[in-house]
């Protein structure tokens, strides 16, 4: 399995989990532990997310401020075979 593959999985389950946590929280809202857990994986899931998009670009449209793709090569500007 790639890096790139292996940090995509382990943020959507920090995600997965703080998600769980967060609607856990709607029905138990003075539940300290979880409180913690939730804030432990929304920060995880933050520096996760900051963490992959600084290697392999934007995961949401919302991510980027700049269209860096703009000053990327389109697909007919490519130059040499097709291999």
């Amino acid at each position: 399995m790639s890096e790139r593959k292996k940090l995509l999985m382990r943020l959507q389950a920090t995600q997965f989990a703080a998600w769980e946590l967060h609607m856990f929280l709607d029905t138990h809202p003075c539940d300290r532990t979880a409180n913690e857990m939730f804030r432990k994986y929304t920060d995880e899931a933050k520096m996760l997310k900051t963490e992959f998009e600084k290697k392999y670009g934007p995961l949401t449209v919302s991510s980027s401020y700049e269209a860096s793709w703009l000053n990327d090569p389109w697909p007919w500007e490519h130059q040499g075979s097709c291999d």
